[in-house]
């Protein structure tokens, strides 16, 4: 490191030596590592300076380069900066101004999101600033237009933020395409990859480096000194009882409120927006004392969060309810408590929350874990040990993704024109495409280009041509403007802009409190909606049940909501977002439109995708604890009664075993199994379960399924079945092969694979395409293909994708093979103690608002009288 250290020019070691600091060994490090030209992946805790890190190699060169050179010097990108998330490339400018500016560097740092206006986009282009952080969708928009070499020639330096959030997905796909073709723009550029959590550090290594044929390269691999080992409880309110199921945590509201006034600043954090929601609203209807409470998730509108955001620098919030959007490396403001609402359904995940508290490597970080039910509590109890045993769990990195490469390859050719060959080159050069066979490539480049042998003869699906000097190119420029709007991977439901609607002459607005300030606000002595940070002005709005073309929008964005949400609402309802109670008034086109509104039990906006997975590292360790008495003295008196009395009344799942129960109830018969695999896995088993039920003349009824368990009813009793046979492998086979093939889920992979590939554009100039517009090209086209091209290449990508994604296919394939031959079939009188939680989910209705725990709290004590007496 002494080499490092004598190359820290004067001004730097003066600023750290101001400052009371030294240097990190890591730090240092990064340094040597970026002089030997070399890629290196920093893992590093929270708080070690991995920014700083990160870009001190930037700095120091910058420093040599633009000293003395004057304010006429060349305007040329030297670093790009690249990250998950707009917020985090907005806060880490900031915080990089700071030595910038003390240590008297003359350089231009600037942002680069979806949210920069054109005019400065243009600028950033004609004059490049010193360091530019962007996002991977900014990167692929640079690589589909002319000039990029000239643009990228002087690039030195590429970091790549929190890259274990990106790696493993869709977007790390993009991004290392991205990264690809920079690597042709600028070939001496070398990477820096910064993450806190990194599972598999080799495999993250090898995608941070640029591949070579026949050779597996890997960045350097440089880890920071550990910091201050966490502090971890979870919460288990006096005298409150443990819900069965549910995932509210509305029981442990008074207690969560009690240590958010006892903190300087607390993070709320949640798995869904609608979640986020209701905590919110539960949070406020506790708030006697009027404490500023804020709201940040994902669907909120930009200028909303932006608002929180400075709100938390400032300092004046005590708590943000808020998603994955403030789980990555922001530092807002004097967070000294994380609140995980729910399980956190991952180890690394825990640990990436943990961060946002004391954001200092000398501190402990604080954080509380509030179980909404009963085998959360069991979930919570390994996360935590994980935590304190430093063990980490992550997605799998895997190969690319085909409908990814087709954007790439339509983008490269808006840009400047590629040959085959040389294109190929470059894409096997990223890591995730390093074994593309040439052959995949190529039909991947022939659907680009044409859309594939069934569409070629439409000429709406040719954006390609190959000129006389065999050189590809975009068609012409109109197409090449569609595929700008329609860049990125990111693909949610189909969306309506919440905006308020314009009060028709002589209307008057339903009055609702508006607070002086965010301080001042008296809380609610009922459940309404504060116009918080989190609440503004307008709404957008959505296609709907009364869609009424008279109405219209005035004011500012509050967010988005799901178009579906919006379809089940009739003029009048009330619902939650944004912090507010609004009424809905109808929709206008892909507005749905709203209003102030008073009144009780709303209904809250639920948005498909934004559920995380449930991990099969801590499902292992669920397993485990479950199946293992002497761990449970931790666990809370009345989870410890419940798994005693399963293991008296039925048996305790083992865990390379397989547990299934069958019982009458009601006149029918249910059979329940406990894989802990995931809804998704679940779901997908009972799919295929049920097919073959039908097939052994056991008349099926249905299926419900949670993180932890599947249930099955129907007309005759189950419990003579064949349990191995039932639960064999095979039928991962013709039976999933049959399924999917009139599968509605297909249909929709289909569509988002059709959306990404640019099969399907949902953008253009001036206008956009509904979801229904959407649905219905992408439902015609997948039936297209389905007959006539089955082998269609973006047929084999949404496969993929159906595998890997939303029916969770190898994960369940893996516990199916495990389990083969070993299967522990208990037949019982009546339901057990651990079947409760799951018959619970049995002919609920899709219930919005608070409505929905009590229905659960009314059921549940039912079930559990006759489990539990």
């Amino acid at each position: 490191m002494s080499h490092a250290m004598n190359a820290l020019p004067a001004r730097f070691q003066a600023w750290f030596e101001a400052r009371g600091w030294a240097p990190r060994s890591h730090q240092l490090a990064m340094l040597e590592a970026a002089e030997a030209g070399e890629d290196a992946l920093l893992i590093a805790p929270t708080g070690a300076g991995k920014t700083l890190g990160g870009f001190l190699p930037s700095l120091t060169d910058l420093a040599r380069r633009t000293d003395g050179a004057g304010a006429d010097r060349p305007h040329r990108l030297h670093t790009l900066y690249v990250s998950p998330l707009k917020a985090l490339s907005y806060d880490v400018a900031r915080n990089l101004s700071t030595p910038v500016s003390e240590m008297g560097l003359d350089l231009r740092i600037e942002t680069r999101t979806g949210d920069t206006p054109q005019s400065r986009r243009a600028r950033q282009r004609a004059s490049p600033p010193d360091i530019l952080l962007t996002t991977p969708e900014q990167l692929a928009l640079f690589c589909a237009q002319d000039n990029g070499a000239a643009f990228f020639a002087d690039l030195r330096r590429i970091i790549i933020d929190e890259v274990h959030a990106l790696a493993a997905g869709k977007r790390g796909d993009l991004l290392a395409l991205g990264l690809a073709a920079l690597a042709r723009y600028a070939p001496a550029a070398s990477r820096a990859g910064l993450s806190a959590t990194v599972m598999d550090e080799a495999g993250h290594a090898r995608w941070l480096a640029r591949q070579s044929p026949g050779e597996t390269r890997q960045a350097r691999i440089i880890h920071g000194a550990p910091g201050a080992a966490p502090v971890v409880d979870i919460l288990t309110p006096d005298a409150a009882r443990i819900p069965w199921a549910g995932h509210s945590g509305r029981h442990a509201i008074a207690a969560v409120y009690e240590m958010i006034a006892h903190a300087r600043l607390t993070l709320v954090f949640v798995n869904t927006r609608s979640q986020a929601e209701f905590v919110f609203q539960m949070l406020w209807a506790a708030n006697e004392d009027g404490l500023p409470i804020a709201l940040h998730h994902g669907s909120l509108s930009p200028e909303q969060r932006r608002k929180v955001e400075s709100a938390m620098a400032a300092g004046t919030l005590r708590a943000v309810v808020c998603t994955s959007t403030l789980d990555l490396g922001i530092d807002w403001g004097d967070v000294d408590l994380v609140v995980q609402m729910g399980a956190p359904k991952g180890a690394a995940r825990l640990m990436q929350r943990l961060g946002r508290a004391n954001h200092r490597l000398d501190a402990p970080s604080r954080a509380v874990l509030v179980p909404s039910n009963r085998f959360e509590h069991l979930e919570c109890a390994c996360a935590r040990e994980a935590v304190h045993a430093g063990a980490l769990d992550g997605e799998p990195l895997r190969e690319g993704a085909l409908d990814v490469l087709a954007q790439h390859i339509m983008g490269r050719a808006c840009g400047d024109p590629f040959s085959a060959d040389d294109l190929y080159g470059e894409v096997t050069a990223a890591a995730p495409y390093a074994d593309l066979p040439r052959e995949t490539f190529d039909r991947v480049l022939e659907f680009a280009a044409t859309g594939g042998y069934a569409l070629g003869s439409y000429d709406r699906f040719r954006r390609m041509v190959q000129g006389r000097d065999g050189l590809w190119r975009v068609r012409n420029r109109d197409a090449a403007q569609r595929h700008r709007l329609n860049i990125g991977v990111i693909i949610e439901s189909p969306m309506l802009d919440v905006r308020f609607a314009a009060r028709r002459k002589g209307q008057a607005e339903t009055p609702q409190p508006q607070p002086a300030s965010l301080s001042t606000r008296a809380a609610p002595a009922r459940l309404t909606a504060p116009p918080s940070y989190a609440a503004g002005a307008p709404l957008p709005s959505a296609p709907g049940a009364a869609r009424k073309p008279t109405l219209r929008g005035a004011g500012a964005r509050l967010g988005q909501v799901e178009e579906w949400f919006a379809d089940q609402l009739t003029p009048g309802d009330t619902f939650l977002f944004a912090g507010q109670m609004l009424r809905f008034e109808g929709v206008s086109g892909t507005e749905c439109l709203v209003s102030r509104a008073g009144g009780e039990d709303p209904k809250i906006p639920s948005w498909q995708g934004g559920k995380f997975p449930y991990t099969t590292f801590l499902a292992e360790r669920v397993r485990e604890l479950v199946h293992t008495p002497s761990a449970w003295d931790g666990l809370p008196e009345q989870v410890r009664d419940w798994l005693a009395l399963q293991k008296e009344r039925s048996r305790l799942p083992e865990p390379d075993r397989l547990l299934v129960e069958t019982f009458p109830r009601g006149g029918k018969f249910y059979l329940v199994c406990y894989p802990f695999e995931g809804r998704l896995a679940h779901q997908t088993l009972g799919m295929l379960l049920t097919r073959r039920l039908e097939r052994a003349r056991l008349r099926p009824l249905g299926f419900v399924a949670n993180e932890y368990a599947l249930a099955v009813w129907g007309l005759k009793d189950m419990a003579d079945a064949d349990m191995a046979a039932l639960f064999s492998e095979d039928m991962l086979g013709d039976d999933l092969d049959a399924w999917l093939a009139e599968s509605a889920l297909m249909q929709r992979t289909f569509r988002n694979c059709a959306l990404i590939s640019g099969l399907i554009e949902r953008r253009f100039p001036g206008q956009e395409k509904t979801g229904r517009q959407v649905t219905f090209s992408s439902d015609l086209i997948y039936n297209v293909l389905r007959e006539h091209e089955p082998g269609h290449i973006l047929l084999e990508a949404a496969w993929r994708d159906a595998a890997s994604g939303l029916l969770d296919i190898r994960r369940l394939s893996d516990r199916l093979a495990k389990v083969a031959g070993r299967i522990d079939h208990a037949a019982l009188a009546k339901i057990s103690p651990f079947a409760v939680p799951v018959m619970l989910e049995v002919g609920r209705e899709a219930v919005f608002g608070e409505a929905s725990e009590s229905i659960l709290e009314d059921a549940s004590a039912q079930l559990a009288g006759e489990a539990m007496g």
